[in-house]
C-alpha cells in the first residue's frame, strides 16, 4: 500500500513567536512501522513546510496514497478535519487514519464531527498501526469493515455506527520500536537559530497525576524507558547521518530515573559526540549530582514546569511539589551553569487574584533564564476536562481556542478579561525588567526583547474578548456536555 502521513498546515505561537517548527516524531515513528512491513510511506509535515491546504490537495493528488495517516493536537483538529476532506474529494476510495491526544479521548466526537475520518488510533499508536497495516490491505480490496474488530486500540465506523475496540495494552520494550524514519523528515526546515534542531523521545510514561496533563493517560502512568544503547543509538544517526547539533529529549521528565539520566550523559561525553540539548524535569527529581552530568554531557537548559507560586493552587492541580523545591531546583540548575526555563499556569477554576500575583512574584524572584506564561485549558481527557464538564465552566468547544493564550473556561472569582490581562502584565513584569533586558542584549543581541516577546503579546491581544456568538456557543456547551463526559479515555 501507499501511506501518506500528514502533520496538518496550521498556525502555531510557538511557531509564530520563535519561528520554530518541531519534526513530527510520531509520524517518523510510524512511518517505520509501514516500511518494515514492505508499504510504501511518504511523511507530509504542511506546517513545517508552510503549505496551503491547495498545495496539500496537488501534494495528495501525486502520491495518491491508499491509506493517509493525520496527526492532530486540539487546536489544530480542524485543520486536520480539512485534511481528511481533500484526501476523500481525491481519493474516495482511501481510508484516513487519525491519531494524537485529541482524536484519542474524543473518539467518537471526533469520528462523528469530521465525516470523512475513518478510523481514530487511541493512545500509544505504533503496535495498532502495525495491526492496521496488516488488514487495511483487506478493506481495501473489499470495503469490509470486518476485520477491523481484531485491532485493539481503535474506533471506527460500521455504517451509522461507531464502534470502539478494547483499549491495547502499552508496549512494554520500547526497544522493540523500530527508530523513527528520519530520513523522510525536511531537516532544513527544523532548526534553532543556524543549527538544525531534533527531537527524541527516550522514555514514555508519567506517574504523576497533574489535573491539566493528559500524557499519564496517553502513554500510561507507569514509566518505560528505551535502553541507554539505543538512545545513542539515535543521538548519533542524527548527529552524523542529519548533521543535527541541537536537540531537545521529549520525555515527560527526563530526569525521572536519575541514575539512567546520568548514564545517557556520561555515554554522551565517552562518545564525544558533538551536540548541545535541552530536557524537561521535575523540581523534585533534581539534584546537583544530575545537574553536573547534564551540563558537562552538553545539555544548555532544563526546563521545570513550575507552575504557581501558591501552594494552595499546586495542592489543587495535583503538581506534588512545594514552592521551596522549586526555588532549590533553580539554584542547583544555575550553579552548575545550566540555563532555566520555567513553565507557569495561571487561571484555574478557583485561583484568585492573589495567588496569580504569587505566581508571577515567585517568577520574576527566580534566577530564570526564560519563563512561559500559559492560561489554564481544559483539554480533553485531563482531570481539569471533566472537572470543567461537571461544574459547567467551559464556555466554548472551538477547539481552535484552545491555544493556551485564550480563556476556555469560567473562573469563580476572575473575569475572562481579567485572567488576559494578569497574563499580559505576567509578561511584561519578567522580560522589561532592566536586568532582564540587559541580559537579552549581551547574550542574545535582544532577540527576545525585539522579537518573540512581542510577537507573543500580539498572540494574547489578538484572542482578547467574548466570542461574537458566545450565547450560542454556551448553550452547544450545554447541549454537549452530556455526550462529551460519557467519552470515555483511550
Amino acid at each position: 500500500m501507499k501511506v501518506l502521513l500528514v502533520n496538518p498546515p496550521t498556525e502555531s505561537d510557538i511557531k509564530r513567536v520563535l519561528g520554530i517548527a518541531g519534526p513530527p516524531l510520531g509520524l517518523a515513528y510510524l512511518a517505520s512501522i509501514a516500511r518494515e512491513m514492505g508499504h510504501e510511506v511518504e511523511i507530509l509535515d504542511s506546517s513545517a513546510e508552510g503549505l496551503t491546504f491547495e498545495e496539500v490537495r496537488a501534494r495528495i493528488r501525486r502520491s495518491y496514497p491508499d491509506v493517509i495517516g493525520i496527526t492532530a493536537t486540539t487546536p489544530m483538529i480542524y485543520d486536520a478535519y480539512k485534511v481528511a476532506k481533500i484526501s476523500k474529494d481525491v481519493n474516495d476510495n482511501s481510508i484516513t487514519l487519525i491519531g494524537g491526544p485529541h482524536a484519542t479521548f474524543l473518539p467518537e466526537f471526533t469520528l462523528r464531527e469530521c465525516p470523512y475520518l475513518d478510523i481514530v488510533v487511541r493512545g500509544e499508536g505504533e503496535r495498532t498501526f502495525q495491526d492496521l497495516m496488516d488488514k487495511l490491505p483487506l478493506v481495501l480490496r473489499g470495503r469490509n469493515t470486518r476485520v477491523l474488530k481484531e485491532i485493539l486500540g481503535i474506533s471506527y465506523r460500521e455504517g451509522d455506527r461507531i464502534i470502539h475496540n478494547p483499549p491495547r495494552p502499552l508496549i512494554e520494550d520500547l526497544d522493540s520500536i523500530p527508530i523513527p524514519s528520519f530520513d523522510l523528515l525536511p531537516w532544513d526546515l527544523y532548526k534553532a537559530g543556524e543549527y538544525r534542531y531534533g527531537v527524541i523521545m527516550t522514555s514514555r510514561g508519567c506517574p504523576f497525576n497533574c489535573i491539566f496533563c493528559s500524557s499519564s493517560l496517553q502513554f500510561g502512568k507507569r514509566w518505560r524507558g528505551h535502553s541507554v544503547r539505543r538512545v545513542l543509538e539515535e543521538i548519533r544517526l542524527l548527529r552524523e547521518e542529519f548533521g543535527i547539533k541541537e536537540i531537545e529529549f521529549l520525555d515527560d521528565t527526563f530526569t525521572l530515573n536519575r541514575k539512567r539520566a546520568r548514564q545517557i550523559a556520561r555515554e554522551l561525553v565517552k562518545e564525544g559526540l558533538d551536540i548541545s540539548w535541552t530536557a524537561s524535569s521535575r523540581v523534585n527529581t533534581f539534584d546537583t549530582e544530575t545537574a553536573k552530568a547534564l551540563r558537562e554531557s552538553g545539555a544548555h537548559t532544563i526546563y521545570f514546569g513550575i507552575e504557581s507560586g501558591s501552594q494552595r493552587i499546586l495542592n489543587f492541580i495535583g503538581k506534588g511539589i512545594t514552592i521551596n523545591q522549586a526555588i532549590k531546583a533553580v539554584k542547583t540548575a544555575v550553579r552548575v551553569g545550566l540555563k532555566v526555563l520555567g513553565s507557569f499556569i495561571l487561571g484555574f477554576p478557583m485561583e484568585r487574584n492573589e495567588d496569580i500575583k504569587r505566581t508571577i512574584r515567585l517568577a520574576n524572584r527566580l534566577d530564570l533564564d526564560y519563563a512561559q506564561f500559559t492560561i489554564a485549558t481544559p483539554y480533553p481527557g485531563t482531570r481539569l476536562w471533566y472537572y470543567t464538564l461537571r461544574n459547567k465552566l467551559l464556555t466554548t468547544l472551538n477547539w481552535r481556542k484552545y491555544t493556551t493564550t485564550q480563556v476556555v473556561m469560567r473562573n469563580l472569582y476572575l473575569t475572562a478579561d481579567q485572567i488576559k490581562k494578569a497574563l499580559l502584565w505576567a509578561y511584561l513584569s519578567f522580560y522589561l525588567r532592566p536586568k532582564y533586558i540587559i541580559r537579552d542584549f549581551l547574550e542574545r543581541k535582544g532577540f527576545l526583547i525585539r522579537k518573540a516577546i512581542p510577537a507573543a503579546v500580539r498572540s494574547i491581544i489578538r484572542g482578547s474578548g467574548k466570542p461574537t456568538t458566545y450565547v450560542e456557543e454556551m448553550r452547544r456547551v450545554e447541549e454537549l456536555s452530556p455526550i462529551l463526559l460519557k467519552e470515555s479515555p483511550v
